[in-house]
C-alpha cells in the first residue's frame, strides 16, 4: 500500500533516485527544486516511508504542464502512476487549473496507455524533442471538468 502526499524538500533525494532510474536525462536535485516554487506543486507516492514515485506540475493561470511523472521500476504495475496522476488532477482543480499538457516519449506506450485511459488526449508531435536517444515527443493534453 502507499500514501500520497506534497512534496516537501527532505523528499528532494529520492525524487533524485527516481529520476536516474527512469530517464535517460535526468533532472538534478538543484533543478527538482523549481517543484517546491511558488508556480509549481509535486506529490509522492511513498510505501514504507520511502518514495516509490512521484509527479510534478508548473502552472500558470489555468494552466499546468506535467514535468515528470516517474515510479521506481520495482513499484510499477501497482497503481502508483495512475494514484498520483489523479491526485494531481485533483490538486490542480483546487488551484482553479483546467487545462493540463505534458510531452512523453514516442516509444513509450506504457505511458500513453496510462494517460489515455485518464482521459488524455495525443494531440501533436514534438520532432526530435528527445535525446540519448533522439526521439519524437507525443504531446498530450487533458481538459479538467470544472466541478461545481
Amino acid at each position: 500500500m502507499f500514501c500520497i502526499e506534497t512534496v516537501s524538500k527532505e523528499h528532494l533525494g529520492e525524487i533524485a533516485e527516481i529520476e536516474n532510474a527512469c530517464f535517460a536525462q535526468p533532472w538534478s536535485q538543484k533543478s527538482l527544486e523549481l517543484l517546491l516554487g511558488e508556480q509549481a506543486t509535486a506529490l509522492v507516492a511513498t510505501v514504507d516511508g520511502r518514495v516509490a514515485g512521484y509527479v510534478g506540475m508548473t502552472y500558470v493561470l489555468d494552466e499546468g504542464q506535467i514535468t515528470n511523472l516517474g515510479v521506481l521500476p520495482e513499484a510499477r504495475r501497482h497503481g502508483i502512476g495512475k494514484a498520483l496522476m489523479l491526485e494531481l488532477e485533483r490538486v490542480a482543480l483546487q488551484k482553479g487549473i483546467y487545462f493540463l499538457s505534458l510531452e512523453v516519449r514516442e516509444s513509450n506506450s506504457a505511458a500513453r496507455s496510462l494517460y489515455c485511459s485518464l482521459g488524455w488526449s495525443e494531440c501533436g508531435i514534438r520532432k526530435n524533442f528527445y535525446t540519448q536517444p533522439l526521439e519524437n515527443a507525443i504531446v498530450m493534453t487533458r481538459e479538467i471538468p470544472k466541478t461545481d
